[in-house]
C-alpha cells in the first residue's frame, strides 16, 4: 500500500459501516455472508471498476483495495459474520477511502509537475498471448472497459470536487442509491442528489459521452454506436499514418481547427507544452517524429477506444487517447510517465 493510501487510512476517523448496512445489496446479503470466503474475493472486480474511475489510477486503485481488505480482515470473525451484505460493505469502505485520497489528492496534484492526467488502461486480451481461460491476475484485466473509462471521460471527472466525484460515479456509473451513497459520502441524500446532479451538468457541458451526459449532447453521440466506432477507428487510423509520413497537411485535416493537446511526465520525462489548434498539433507531431529516432507507432485499444502507443527501444514512451468527434479528432492525451506506463510494458513489436 502506498504511502497516500496509508495516511488516508490512518486520518479516516468514521467508524467503519455497521454490520446491517447495504442490507440486500448484492447476492452476497444474507445470514452469515460475511463467513463465505468466496463471497468476499468476488467482490474484487467491483472494487477494482468502483476504485479506478474514482481514482483515475489503476495503481492508487490497488492500494485503496488492498486497504479495504486489511480493514475487512481486521474485524473479529464475529463481526464479519454478522455483515449482512459484505458487498455493500466492502464498497461503503473502499468509497470512503477513494473520497479522503480524492481530498488529499487534490493539494497534491497541484505540485504535480506538468498537467496530470488519467493512467490510461490497456486492452491486454490484443496482445497478451499465452493466457488461460479466466485468469485475472493482473488487475488491468478487471476493469470493465465502457464509456466511462473513456480517457475524456475521466478527464471531465478530474473537474469534480471529491464529494460530486464520489456521489456522481456511485449513483449514476453503478447505480447505487443515494441512501447507500450518503453513507459512503457522510452526507443526506439531498446533499448526495445535488452533488450528482453538479457532476451530471459538468458531464453535460463538456459535451463528452458518457452517464450522464444524455444524447444529442454531440456529433459522436448523435450518430450510432456502431458508425461512431467506426468513426473513431478511422481517424486514429489516418493519424497514425499521416504521422508515421510525417504529413502535416493530412495531419491538420485529421484534426479539428479547435484541437486541443495534452501531455503528462510527471515531470520524470519531457512532455511538452500544451497545444492548441490543428496546425501547432501538427508541426508539433511532426517535429518529434522527425527527432525521435526508431520510433514505431501502434494502434492498440486504450481505455476502450482506439489509440496509438509509440515504442522506442522496446520501451512503451507514450500512450495517446483521442477523442473524436464527426470524424475529426478534437482532443488528444499523450501519457508518458513512465510511472503510468507500467501496466503497458511488454507490448510485442507487431
Amino acid at each position: 500500500m502506498n504511502t497516500h493510501c496509508a495516511a488516508a487510512a490512518e486520518e479516516d476517523g468514521r467508524p467503519e459501516p455497521e454490520p446491517e448496512s447495504g442490507r440486500g445489496r448484492g447476492p452476497d446479503a444474507g445470514p452469515d455472508a460475511g463467513s463465505d470466503p468466496g463471497a468476499i474475493t468476488r467482490e474484487r472486480r467491483q472494487l477494482i471498476n468502483v476504485a479506478y474511475r474514482l481514482m483515475g489510477s489503476l495503481t492508487d486503485a490497488e492500494d485503496v483495495v488492498q486497504e479495504t481488505y486489511t480493514r475487512w480482515y481486521a474485524m473479529s470473525p464475529q463481526r464479519r459474520r454478522a455483515v449482512a451484505s459484505p458487498g455493500a460493505w466492502l464498497t461503503t469502505v473502499a468509497g470512503r477511502i477513494c473520497l479522503d485520497l480524492l481530498r488529499s489528492a487534490r493539494a497534491r496534484r497541484e505540485s504535480y509537475v506538468g498537467q496530470w492526467l488519467p493512467e490510461p488502461l490497456p486492452d491486454r486480451t490484443e496482445w497478451v498471448s499465452g493466457r488461460t481461460g479466466g485468469e485475472t491476475a493482473d488487475p488491468a484485466d478487471q476493469i470493465t472497459l465502457d464509456e466511462s473509462v473513456d480517457m475524456a471521460f475521466l478527464v471531465v471527472l478530474e473537474s469534480m470536487t471529491p464529494a460530486e466525484r464520489v456521489a456522481f460515479i456511485l449513483h449514476d456509473v453503478f447505480r447505487y442509491s443515494f441512501a447507500e451513497v450518503a453513507e459512503v459520502v457522510g452526507r443526506s441524500q439531498g446533499a448526495c442528489r445535488q452533488l450528482a446532479s453538479s457532476g451530471r451538468r459538468r458531464v453535460r457541458a463538456s459535451h463528452v459521452p458518457g452517464p450522464g451526459a444524455g444524447r444529442g449532447t454531440s456529433a459522436d453521440t448523435r450518430t450510432t454506436d456502431g458508425s461512431a466506432a467506426a468513426q473513431r477507428a478511422e481517424a486514429v487510423r489516418d493519424f497514425k499514418q499521416a504521422w508515421e509520413a510525417m504529413d502535416i497537411d493530412a495531419l491538420v485535416g485529421i484534426l479539428d481547427p479547435d484541437a486541443r493537446g495534452l501531455a503528462d511526465g510527471g515531470g520524470l520525462v519531457n512532455a511538452g507544452p500544451p497545444t492548441g489548434g490543428s496546425e501547432e498539433i501538427a508541426r508539433h507531431l511532426v517535429a518529434v517524429a522527425s527527432r525521435v529516432a526508431g520510433m514505431t507507432i501502434l494502434e492498440r485499444t486504450v481505455n476502450g477506444r482506439p489509440g496509438l502507443v509509440v515504442r522506442q527501444g522496446g520501451v512503451i514512451r507514450t500512450v495517446l487517447a483521442f477523442h473524436v468527434v464527426g470524424g475529426r479528432i478534437t482532443r488528444l492525451w499523450a501519457v508518458r510517465n513512465p510511472e503510468k506506463l507500467a501496466p503497458w510494458q511488454g507490448l510485442p513489436a507487431v
